[in-house]
């Protein structure tokens, strides 16, 4: 009896804690699109400089990076992650768009930016799940942490009966 119980209360955990899913995407969904804002303008900015000087952008990154000075390398280096980076949010960004409700928990999952999501849990607020992708992602998880405690409580009544055996 006991065992079911804690199976139960194991249960109802896991279906709050994935209920709160759909939230923390849409946070992190809030999160990158203010790092696509911010790289954009660093972004923008480097290519007003670039222009202004009569180069491209990648003109202008060679020319930095092939600089004796070690200190305009590593800008060179640093303006090309920067829109190496901008490109990847935006990719992520539109594969958002494109996804429908419960696509987005599995860009999210698939292309997790660390930074982003490490910003977003930080101050991440839970919700009440008032979509159906929360109502989804809360019995997910309650069914799945429910079979996943059967399971053990299973193999530990074999484990018992060969140990008495």
């Amino acid at each position: 009896m006991i065992a079911r119980t804690m199976a139960l209360a194991a249960a109802l955990l896991g279906g709050v804690t994935t209920s709160q899913l759909p939230e923390f995407a849409q946070q992190y969904r809030q999160r990158l699109g203010g790092a696509i804002d911010a790289l954009t303008q660093v972004v923008e900015e480097f290519r007003a400089d670039a222009a202004a000087h009569g180069l491209t952008v990648g003109a202008a990154i060679d020319r930095l990076e092939g600089s004796a000075d070690r200190l305009v390398a590593a800008q060179g280096e640093r303006a090309q992650r920067a829109l190496d980076r901008l490109d990847g949010l935006r990719r992520q960004q539109d594969a958002f768009r494109e996804a429908g409700p419960f696509g987005r928990l599995i860009v999210m999952a698939r292309d997790l930016d660390p930074q982003i999501a490490s910003r977003a849990f930080e101050d991440f607020e839970p919700a009440v799940p008032a979509t159906i992708e929360g109502a989804v992602a809360a019995g997910g998880g309650f069914l799945s942490v429910l079979f996943g405690a059967g399971l053990i409580g299973r193999a530990a009544r074999r484990f018992r009966r060969r140990r008495n055996a």
